[in-house]
């Protein structure tokens, strides 16, 4: 017996700095496991609440509306897609929660934040398609005003919706707003912008060196749930050959932010390039951040770049 516990305590995955996947099956996360709930943020007035999108699959969304909306009043919405490589972190995740709050105060939206299944237990495309669904959700409720979610029929605007994410939610953002592109939204709503923050892209260029390359390689397998998943898959490497076209991103603006100390950096730039290239009718951003690393702006909030980061993505969002 004794050898038998033994064995199934032996680690047969490991990701670090992610997660652990024992030999019994048992998954021991190692970061983004705290949670805080859906409340009243005194310093910045808005109100937040978790809403069950799908009963079905537990998919939920934690919604956050700004202080003082006026009735009839209408706003951007905003939805959010957090990180953590598909297997990690949650939308009531602490670092999360702050962000969210903030955002929705300085920009005034109503923002959707989607709590999407995780790799093990649901390897891709499950957050694909829970962050779809939620997309889809958010713009039926919106659109028909039928008051099934009650800040989202009264203050949502539908034609001002925008994606967003960081890291694994950023590359999220990109797949569902292509998906978007073949698959209209409810009530004719549309996509305005994407901001994707320190996307996970990989691409086709083998230029960051064989344990770089084998890590991308472990990491997109395990998400995936497969021993034959590629990293040429368009999900994570969009601007590969064959991949389908960036001139059929279906938005006006898009912004790509890398962090120069990024080891993604150069993916994120190739990727604004790469829609430039498409001759895509839309207006593309590229925020390039010297000295700082991967979402250092969720890490270190309340810093100079922190802020200006804050910034950008408000202008993003806000601007006529």
């Amino acid at each position: 017996m004794a050898s038998a516990a033994a064995a199934a305590d032996v680690v047969s995955v490991e990701l670090l700095p992610f997660i652990r996947v024992y030999a019994s099956g048992r998954v021991e996360r190692l970061l983004g496991t705290d949670a805080v709930a859906a409340s009243l943020d005194e310093s910045t007035g808005v109100a937040s609440k978790d809403v069950t999108v799908d009963p079905a699959t537990n998919l939920s969304v934690r919604l956050y509306l700004p202080p003082e909306v006026a009735a009839g009043e209408r706003l951007p919405i905003l939805v959010y897609f957090h990180g953590g490589g598909f297997m990690v972190e949650s939308a009531a995740s602490p670092t999360y929660h702050r962000y969210l709050n903030a955002l929705a105060s300085r920009a005034r939206v109503v923002a959707v934040s989607v709590e999407y299944r995780l790799a093990p237990e649901h390897p891709l495309p499950a957050a694909y398609d829970d962050s779809w669904a939620a997309l889809a959700w958010a713009a039926a409720a919106a659109g028909d005003g039928d008051g099934s979610e009650p800040w989202l029929a009264a203050h949502g605007d539908a034609s001002r919706v925008f994606l967003g994410g960081d890291s694994a939610g950023a590359n999220i953002a990109h797949n569902v707003a292509m998906r978007a592109a073949a698959d209209p939204l409810p009530g004719g709503a549309g996509v305005t912008g994407v901001t994707l923050i320190h996307p996970y892209f990989w691409d086709a260029s083998n230029t960051m060196g064989p344990a770089l390359e084998d890590r991308i390689c472990r990491e997109w397998r395990f998400m995936c749930g497969s021993p034959d998943a590629r990293v040429d898959d368009p999900r994570l490497s969009p601007t590969v050959e064959g991949a389908p076209s960036l001139a059929a991103l279906p938005c006006k603006r898009a912004m790509v932010a890398v962090a120069a100390d990024d080891f993604l950096a150069a993916k994120g730039r190739a990727y604004h390039a790469a829609l430039v290239a498409s001759r895509w009718a839309g207006e593309a951003e590229l925020v390039d951040t010297p000295g700082e690393d991967h979402v250092f702006h969720l890490l270190r909030p309340g810093t100079a770049a922190a802020e200006k980061m804050m910034d950008l993505v408000v202008d993003f969002v806000t601007r006529a």
